[in-house]
């Protein structure tokens, strides 16, 4: 069974996206551009409080 874990191979800053990328088995920098994306387009402040709560919802890799 897989399991969604942050990163501590692939990572920027805190491993959420690169994690993501390994769960998805996708490349984690297109990820990583579709997030700025996102991020631009909403004004930023949206996907900054999704990326931090990831942060503390999704656990390290054990």
């Amino acid at each position: 069974m897989k399991r969604l874990y942050r990163s501590s191979d692939n990572k920027v800053f805190a491993g959420i996206l690169g994690g993501l990328g390994e769960y998805f088995d996708v490349d984690p920098v297109l990820l990583r551009l579709g997030f700025v994306f996102l991020l631009l387009a909403t004004a930023i402040i949206p996907g900054t409080i999704a990326y931090f709560a990831a942060v503390f919802i999704v656990p390290r890799k054990p």
